[in-house]
């Protein structure tokens, strides 16, 4: 398949000035001029992969790693400093929405204006405005001046915009992270549709779930270097990976001990069913979940916890053995079992955290983020949905007109 996206060794130099000025009496006395520092700042140093055609491909990294400026370098928005990036196909940004609407003009002026700055010709517009409009939830108030709009209903106005441009490729940062749930979960399907379409996708999140329940590769930035461009799975747990070597940095500055999991580390996860040849749990059943550890010498006032995550990252249960009242010391090599007694959680599968800690201070000793997973099935003729299993009953004597 041939390739949509190629970055080619790209690295981004901004030059930022800032002045330092003497003191203010001898300012006023000698009349001298702040002198003007010119520093440089690498937002990206030399990244390189592809996106083939119809893929999704998500950006991951903590706060200013690159991934904004990445996605406007192959916007066209910024030029890189050295590198090359080429695309082919027609190209719609979600990167800045609604930046090109005039504040005076209404919501139907505005829609006219950046659908056809977008490309989109007259007839275009008209045959897809209702469309627009009924997607942003907006048909109250789209006779009114974009200047009295909220900033949720100028984004959802300019997101809809956007996505009625028919692009090859879509550059999305963020986006999915505006409005209310029920207007997120609106993006989401229309990106799945695109998707579906063979559209090509790049986008910026913070959500590392998001990345694995949509994407078909990811690129994981850090301090503007890449990581990894990979599979989704591998991708987020090096991003986790470095986001608790950064959080071990800090507590190394505070509490110069030994490091996230060189005290104590866990060993293996294993989840044991009902029946040792059927690897799922049905609802109000049994499961056990064995977590083997090794700590290098003995260790006091340890935590240990476990955490249901559903498929969107939530997390939908969760417990520890503090909770449970229990005081936990920790040596030599050993084994915690946690038995789920009553698993009332419908049918899905759920990933399963394990982390080890220090009730004081919260010290974080070791954690096993999401490489497990609890499968549960249905009982027979249990039609419900959602996450929790929950019983009901049903009373139909006061329907009246009989039954």
């Amino acid at each position: 398949m041939p390739n949509a996206i190629e970055v080619d060794h790209v690295s981004k130099r901004f030059r930022l000035s800032s002045e330092r000025h003497s003191d203010l009496k001898g300012r006023i006395v000698n009349r001298r001029r702040a002198k003007t520092v010119i520093e440089e700042f690498w937002a990206l140093k030399d990244v390189a992969f592809d996106v083939k055609e119809g893929s999704t491909v998500g950006l991951l990294g903590h706060n200013g790693s690159g991934k904004s400026t990445l996605l406007k370098l192959v916007g066209g928005i910024l030029r890189p400093t050295s590198g090359e990036i080429r695309r082919r196909g027609r190209l719609a940004s979600l990167l800045e929405l609604g930046a090109g609407f005039h504040p005076e003009l209404t919501g139907r002026e505005n829609v006219y204006l950046n659908a056809s700055i977008l490309g989109l010709s007259r007839r275009d517009i008209d045959a897809r405005f209702d469309d627009i409009v009924g997607f942003a939830e907006m048909e109250r108030f789209i006779d009114e001046q974009v200047k009295h709009y909220s900033s949720g209903m100028y984004v959802r106005l300019g997101f809809s915009v956007a996505i009625n441009v028919d692009p090859e490729i879509l550059l999305i940062d963020e986006v999915l992270a505006v409005g209310d749930e029920n207007f997120q979960r609106k993006c989401l399907d229309r990106i799945k549709r695109f998707q579906k379409d063979g559209v090509t996708i790049v986008f910026v999140t913070h959500a590392p779930d998001l990345v694995r329940q949509i994407c078909d590769r990811a690129v994981v930035l850090d301090q503007g270097e890449m990581v990894i461009h990979g599979e989704p799975g591998e991708a987020v747990r090096e991003f986790r990976e470095h986001l608790l070597g950064r959080a071990a940095e800090v507590l190394d500055k505070v509490e110069p001990t030994k490091k996230h999991g060189e005290l104590v580390r866990v060993t293996d996860v294993a989840i044991e069913y009902p029946e040792a040849d059927r690897p799922y749990v049905r609802n109000g059943e049994s499961a056990t979940i064995r977590i083997a550890f090794d700590a290098s010498e003995p260790v006091d006032d340890v935590v240990v916890a476990i955490a249901l995550h559903a498929t969107d990252g939530h997390v939908v249960f969760g417990q520890n053995t503090w909770g449970l009242g229990e005081k936990v010391r920790l040596e030599g090599s050993g084994e915690i079992a946690f038995e789920l007694q009553s698993v009332s959680l419908l049918e899905g599968t759920y990933f399963l955290t394990v982390n080890v800690h220090t009730r004081e201070g919260a010290r974080m000793l070791d954690i096993r983020e999401q490489l497990d997973h609890l499968d549960v099935l249905n009982h027979d003729g249990n039609y419900a949905w959602g996450v929790a299993d929950i019983p009901v009953k049903l009373d139909l004597s006061k329907l009246g007109g009989g039954t």
